[in-house]
């Protein structure tokens, strides 16, 4: 329920604010906007300003839209023709369709402006692991690394690190690191990659590469039973510390979690220490699907929230004016990014999988907001670009389509025959019907 509420709080607001974008630049060229809808449907609730817009909520919240006074949607009064869209030059109309986009790159800027003023924290990019015969172990990455740049670019965190990946998914070619060992040194690497998680529909840019960040040792100590699951019926309590698993010993919660994941349905015989005194209890995983369709045991326990070390955080906030470049910079680089894998996927070197729909968004925004006020701004801003930069794409039916349409009017002289725009609509409308079933399809998929 708490995924649906953040699903629908995220679509809200950026729907508003590309639609007041429309809105606001349709009033400002002298356009009667009948309706400003926040869903789709037949309104719920609904009050009227003094220019006799009507401001609405429908019951279907998976976006919105501006009702202006347009021939092409309703006979015109030859009085008010003067207040129509219909009316407006090629390039006032060009303005009203760019405006609901240009809103959703503004919010993101400024969502990225009051984080990096406010501050922003991350982990530092120190490597804790390296799979043998992976792109990181051919580079020679070594366990103690710190990542320092990426392709150019200053990445002191692994959210840092993660971003300037995700440019290279779906290429051949060689990824260029450079890393500071434990003893200051700093080495320039290039890391092998060929079709580079082309495939992956839920890409780990880390994982691919063969890293694994340093890890806290995290006590196997138990913070918290969910009830009715396997732990409660096996008896395990709030406070108790694993020690061993079928003979095994346990060093920490992260080789607990692991036996119980490889055991689904299988039991197990659990040693642990409960204040002091040593107890044995039988516990038999529940069998449940993780998010790539496998079968993995779950226990039903919380582990104790570990402490991080100062020296493991990266704490930063910047001025004022520093961190409008700085949020300027990441919305462009967002907006680059979100092209090029729109391309990549047109061209076959990254899967179609990697497409989301409502379901898939939900639960990102569900995530985010679980992690906190900075995470979810986080989404709200990577998810405005991406609706600016889709809406800015030219088919038919979307804003980008409409300035397509408008263009050829300013170089012609005259608008595209009704015939002509009922016929691209229809296949803009094809286009959209075809992505939202590749997406539906991929949200079901990973259920």
């Amino acid at each position: 329920m708490q995924t649906l509420l953040w699903f629908i709080v995220a679509i809200s607001i950026l729907v508003v604010i590309h639609e007041y974008g429309h809105f606001w630049v349709a009033r400002k060229c002298g356009v009667r906007v009948i309706r400003f809808s926040l869903g789709f449907g037949k309104p719920i609730w609904g009050f009227k300003d003094r220019y006799g817009t009507e401001f609405s909520v429908a019951p279907l919240p998976l976006g919105g839209y501006v009702k202006m006074l347009d021939e092409r949607e309703a006979p015109v009064p030859p009085e008010l023709y003067h207040e129509s869209f219909n009316a407006r030059t090629p390039w006032q109309k060009i303005a009203i369709a760019a405006a609901g986009p240009l809103a959703n790159f503004l919010f993101a800027i400024l969502a990225y402006w009051a984080l990096f003023v406010a501050g922003t924290t991350g982990v530092v990019a120190m490597v804790g692991e390296v799979k043998p015969n992976t792109p990181a172990s051919y580079a020679g990455v070594q366990v103690g690394d710190r990542i320092v740049e990426v392709n150019g670019h200053n990445a002191s965190t692994w959210e840092d690190v993660s971003w300037y990946l995700l440019s290279f998914i779906g290429e051949t070619t060689r990824i260029p690191v450079v890393v500071e060992s434990a003893d200051s040194q700093r080495k320039e690497l290039e890391l092998p990659v060929e079709h580079w998680m082309g495939d992956t529909d839920q890409p780990d840019p880390l994982g691919g590469l063969g890293i694994d960040p340093r890890r806290l040792t995290v006590p196997a100590v138990i913070a918290e039973v969910l009830p009715d699951g396997a732990a409660a019926s096996s008896g395990l309590k709030v406070g108790d510390k694993i020690v061993a698993v079928d003979g095994v010993d346990v060093n920490d919660w992260y080789q607990w979690v692991e036996l119980v994941r490889n055991a689904p349905e299988r039991t197990l015989e659990v040693s642990y220490d409960r204040a002091g005194a040593a107890g044995t209890t039988a516990l038999t995983p529940a069998a449940r699907q993780n998010d790539k369709g496998e079968t993995t045991g779950f226990a039903g326990v919380v582990v104790q929230s570990p402490v991080i070390p100062a020296d493991w955080l990266v704490e930063s906030s910047l001025d004022p004016l520093s961190a409008i470049a700085k949020a300027a910079k990441r919305t462009w680089e967002l907006t680059v990014f979100t092209l090029e894998s729109l391309v990549k996927m047109v061209t076959g070197d990254v899967s179609v999988k990697n497409l989301s729909g409502p379901i898939t968004i939900a639960k990102v925004a569900g995530a985010s907001a679980s992690g906190g006020l900075e995470s979810f701004i986080q989404f709200l801003a990577l998810l405005s670009v991406s609706l600016g930069v889709l809406n800015l794409l030219p088919v038919p039916m979307l804003d980008g389509g409409h300035i397509v349409f408008s263009l050829i009017e300013s170089a012609t002289g005259k608008p595209l025959s009704e015939r002509i725009q009922y016929v691209a609509m229809q296949v803009g409308m094809g286009l959209l019907l075809s992505l939202m079933a590749v997406a539906f399809y991929n949200d079901i998929s990973r259920l």
